[in-house]
This record gives C-alpha cells, structure tokens and sequence, in this order.
C-alpha cells in the first residue's frame, strides 16, 4: 500500500503543479497573450495581408525618348499587362528618379532615342528597366512584365521580316522550340504560399518559447529568492515539477498545433496535400521539442523582459537559416549547424514538404527523426537544469528553516528573561 501511496501522490503532487501552471497561462496577462491570442490572432491577421499573393497594377514612370510608333507599342503592351500601370511619362530620366525617390511609382522605363532607328536598320536594341528594390514583389512585376513584352515584340519583328507565307509558318518561326511553363506547388507565384506555410510553424515556436519565458519570470519575481521553483511541498521532485508544466504547455499547443496547421491554411486556400495522420506523427514530436527546449530555455530568464527581446530578436535569422526563403545549399555550414540546434529548422522543413511539396512521412524522416532526438535532449537538459533550481531551493529553504527557527529561540529567550525578572 506504501507504493500505492506514493503514486498517487506523485500524481497529486503533478496534478497540482499543472493546475498552478494553468492558471497561470490564463491569469497572467503577458502568458495568455502569447500562448493564447498571438497564435490564433496573428497568423490570421499575416495571411490575411498576403491573401492575395502578387501584386497587381503596379506603377511605373515612362521616359520615351523615342516617340515612336515601336516605343508607343511597347508603352501600350506594357499598360495592357495586370501587373503593371503606366501611371506618368517623364520628361527625361532625373524627373522619373523624383518620382521614384517621393514613392508615387515603383520603376522606370528609359526607351532610348534610337530605340526605332536600330528597329528599322535591323540592329539588337534595349529598353532599360529601373527598379525600386524596397518591394521586390514589386521589382518582380516590373521586370517580368517589361522581359514578356520585348520577347513578344521580339517575335512579331522576327515573324515580319521572315517572308513567310502560312501561319504555321510565322508560328515555327516566332518560337522554334515550344514550351509550357507550369509553376509545382505554387500555381500563382504567390507570396502568401511559399512564406506563410514556414512562418505558422515559427510563430509556433516562438510563441511557446516567449509563454514559458515569460511564466518563468512571473515565477522568480514572486519567489522571495528569485528562484525559479516555489518552496512548496508539491515541487519536492524534478519528475512531478516536469510533468506538470510539460502537460499543461501540450494541452495548450495540440489546440494551437492544429489549429495552425488544418484551420489557417483551409481559411486562405493554402495548399495541403499532407493527411492528418501523417500531420500527427510530425507535430508530435515537434510540439514536444518546442516544449522542453523553451522550458531548458526559460532556466536562463532572470526578468520578464529579457526573453522577449531574445525571441523576437532571432525570429527572422530562424527563418532564413529554414532554408525556405533562402537556398540552404547557399547558407555556410557553421550557420547550419547553428539551425540545427532550434526545433523550428527540421519542423519547418519537414512541414513545407509535406503539405506544400506533397512529400510523405517517409520523405521527411531525417526532419522526424531530428525533431524525436532534439526532443529527447531538451528533456535531458530540461531534467538537468530543473534539478539544478530544485537543489538551490531547497538550500533557500533550509536556510529560511534555520532563520525562523532561531528567531523563535531569541523569542523564547526574551520571554523567559522576562519571566524571571517578573
């Protein structure tokens, strides 16, 4: 019956430190925010921003030295692309610049004097392109639109000077070598669909890491030591202190977890060619890694504030070092191996593959099986480092033990002082 007994306290005394971990992430302000609203406000509010993927309609400045009929063509097809709006004509290149440097157009299109003479004498001729590298969106409108025009331009001059007498003919001529241009997995070319995806799992991480943080230096403000772990009889153990928090941090993120990965990409029409089981058998071992690397993490925060400008700091290197936005062939492999040590990089990979490239459980077993090891090791160190804060607990706690106690004494003694005066 003794170790019947010693269970069940092992279970109160871990049920309890949840329950004090719960309220405390719905009590505390700054925890309920970040564990709470910021993952299931703020992705809704990203993808919102970038629901409609590209840029359309984007103003451009025409500085025609021409004045042409070729220069008029290629102004005309310009303006009649989505992408692009000749939205003034510039008397030369510095009144063009003014425009671009007070943001009332987003590039330039210089056509040279001798754009139609060169045309007609059957010389190569140029239109040079300026572009304001603030919004590449933007410079990705701009120039992509001005290389179709004069492609397409290209062809019918080609077509008009062959002396051909068929269409079929015309055709074989203007393109020789015909092909078909079909983007995988990003039909649109979109912004929101190559991004988001990589950020609902950062925003994952980050925002676990900055609740735990954020918890941990709620606990040593409030703890007359300024230790991490309360003088409670409950806290006695490092086993019931990790089960207890670790349990109310996945109650908590298997309902962000899927809410970030199912409800926001189905919301704004991302792609999701993952199945929920294989889904499941990736975010699992994720959330986990999250979990116990913000709980090894928050060992470090003395005050509140410090773990907020240490997450938010290196947000956006985490994402780059994905390797998402950035080629991971081209990312030197000390930063590479800087990535590994963030659940984020493998959980990010592993989640574009899947439910944005359609890659199986089986394509993305490295990712798994680095997220299974960082999770094991975090809970190591997280074992480590909360044995450690016990330890000086309950140092504090003797020694309050011992203090109180020789108060008492000093009390004693004055009182039989005066007793035997009296």
């Amino acid at each position: 019956m003794s170790i019947f007994r010693k269970i069940y306290n092992w279970i109160e005394d871990a049920a309890y430190v949840w329950r004090q971990e719960m309220k405390q992430v719905f009590r505390d302000e700054g925890v309920l925010i970040f564990c709470v609203i910021v993952p299931l406000v703020y992705p809704l509010l990203y993808s919102w921003i970038y629901n409609n993927e590209v840029v359309h309609e984007v103003p451009v400045a025409v500085v025609d030295l021409s004045h042409s009929h070729q220069s008029r063509q290629f102004i005309r097809m310009c303006d009649a692309s989505p992408d692009v709006r000749v939205a003034y004509y510039a008397e030369d290149l510095d009144d063009a610049k003014s425009l671009v440097s007070r943001q009332v157009v987003k590039g330039i299109y210089l056509i040279p004097e001798d754009f139609a003479t060169r045309i007609n004498r059957m010389e190569q001729t140029f239109v040079s392109v300026y572009c304001d590298m603030a919004l590449i969106l933007a410079y990705k409108a701009i120039y992509q639109t001005s290389v179709a025009v004069t492609q397409t331009m290209g062809a019918q001059i080609q077509t008009k000077i062959s002396g051909n007498y068929t269409a079929r003919e015309d055709e074989i001529t203007s393109r020789p070598l015909d092909f078909e241009d079909v983007p995988i997995f990003n039909p649109q070319g979109g912004y929101g669909s190559s991004i988001l995806p990589a950020v609902l799992m950062l925003i994952l991480q980050q925002t676990l890491v900055l609740g735990i943080g954020l918890a941990a230096g709620t606990a040593r403000e409030r703890n007359r030591y300024g230790d991490l772990v309360p003088i409670h009889k409950c806290y006695g153990g490092v086993g019931r202190i990790l089960t207890g928090k670790s349990l109310c941090y996945l109650m908590v993120y298997a309902v962000m977890g899927a809410f970030l990965t199912l409800v926001v990409p189905r919301l704004f029409h991302f792609l999701q060619l993952a199945t929920w089981q294989n889904l499941l058998a990736m975010m699992v071992p994720y959330v986990l890694a999250c979990v116990f690397f913000g709980m090894t993490v928050s060992c470090l925060v003395r005050y509140r504030e410090n773990v907020m400008l240490l997450v938010v700091f290196i947000s956006l290197p985490l994402l780059f070092l994905t390797g998402v936005s950035w080629p991971q062939s081209a990312i030197p492999s000390y930063w590479q191996g800087i990535s590994w040590l963030f659940p984020s990089t493998f959980g990010i990979r592993a989640f574009v593959r899947m439910n944005t490239l359609g890659g199986t459980l089986g394509d993305v077993a490295p990712e798994v099986r680095y997220l299974w090891i960082q999770a094991i090791v975090y809970f190591l160190t997280t074992c480590l480092v909360y044995a450690h804060q016990l330890h000086i607990s309950h140092h504090h706690a003797r020694e309050r033990l011992d203090y109180l106690r020789k108060k008492r004494q000093v009390r004693l003694g004055i009182k039989r002082l005066n007793t035997s005066k009296i």
